[in-house]
């Protein structure tokens, strides 16, 4: 057994100690949401050795809005198994921000070992129409914009600042789909120059095709666990040193759209600039706001940027902020990194963000 890195005054330490996903697909037809989810629970307890009796704490992030049916989320812990009775929560968020319920319960220090798991699908629904329903009731719901619309806008605000071009977003794009050709759960993987990707068509200026995410049927898990427990369950945890988030005004109009001062502090009170980082997960949906992200988290050149393909590679909602924690874990494990930077992000033009900086001893 190991010792443990330098955590935040006074924090339990917890890691991740197993992560799951699910085959990220354009559109689930033959499953539904618990069928999705029971092979990703299988896996991320059989990895690990242990059953749903050795958690503590159960917690889970969905929105009914995209099943089209209430309390989905209670049908999904089917997938889990229900008896006998056990603690059990949920957030209306990406599964990112159910791991930081499960890890402040953790911090009580009454349960060693929690799951958190995520499930999304977006074929089923129209996502032009249901993300609008999170915008302000007053005056921007009403106007119905669809997601990509709202990212144009700030993509075209990051050119006038003169931080950006288009030539910067198809180079992003091009990296990302290239590094997914390694990961075995991509949904877009090909290798295109940026110099290619710039021919296509604008899906809303000044956004290519290929600065989008793809719509993605999706789902995730983690197992997380505290102090020595952590250690029978994981030969090297990476253990979550430091994780923090907040939120943006409502208002789109009341904000600058070409920075990010929320991932900004969510990073600072996260320790993100106190250690070198190996690699950076970022939640980007639009090929643009890693540029954002990158400043916001002052991050140098040499940090490796999203080797999973990130959010352009697959874009599962709700889960693929869970799934950005579960890579940067899963570098640790392996050796590939020894600290690790993950962020979750929510709502339109990067509203609600997560940062998790994760490390491994």
């Amino acid at each position: 057994m190991s010792g443990f890195p330098e955590l935040t005054s006074g924090h339990r330490p917890v890691g991740v100690v197993s992560f799951a996903q699910y085959d990220n697909v354009r559109r689930e037809d033959a499953h539904n949401e618990v069928e999705m989810l029971m092979p990703v629970v299988a896996e991320v307890f059989g990895s690990i050795g242990i059953t749903k009796d050795d958690v503590g704490f159960i917690c889970s992030g969905s929105t009914d809005y995209l099943v089209g049916g209430p309390f989905s989320f209670v049908t999904a812990l089917d997938a889990v198994g229900v008896w006998p009775p056990r603690a059990e929560s949920h957030v209306e968020m990406d599964g990112a921000w159910a791991l930081y319920e499960a890890w402040v319960l953790l911090q009580e220090g009454e349960i060693d070992a929690a799951l958190v798991y995520c499930f999304g699908r977006s074929s089923p629904g129209d996502l032009s129409e249901i993300m609008a329903l999170q915008l302000d009731p007053y005056y921007m719901a009403p106007l119905w914009p669809d997601p990509t619309s709202l990212a144009a806008l700030q993509a075209q605000a990051l050119i006038d600042s003169g931080r950006a071009s288009e030539s910067d977003f198809a180079a992003i794009a091009s990296r990302a789909r290239r590094s997914a050709l390694a990961n075995p759960k991509a949904q877009l993987a090909y290798d295109r120059s940026p110099e290619e990707l710039l021919g296509e068509d604008y899906e809303v200026a000044p956004l290519r095709r290929h600065a989008l995410p793809p719509l993605t049927d999706g789902c995730a898990a983690v197992v997380l666990a505290a102090g020595d427990r952590a250690y029978e369950l994981c030969e090297r945890p990476a253990f979550i040193t430091g994780i923090d988030h907040r939120i943006e005004t409502h208002a789109i109009g009341a904000r600058d759209l070409t920075r990010s001062p929320s991932t900004q502090l969510a990073g600072e009170k996260a320790g993100v600039a106190t250690k070198k980082v190996d690699q950076a997960e970022l939640h980007a949906p639009y090929a643009h706001q890693e540029m954002i992200l990158v400043d916001a988290l002052n991050l140098s050149d040499d940090v490796a940027l999203s080797p999973s393909g990130g959010a352009l590679a697959a874009n599962p909602m709700m889960s693929a902020g869970l799934i950005r924690i579960g890579e940067s874990a899963r570098a640790i494990w392996s050796g590939q990194a020894d600290r690790a930077v993950a962020h979750a992000t929510s709502g339109p033009c990067l509203q609600q963000n997560l940062v998790c900086v994760l490390e491994g001893v």
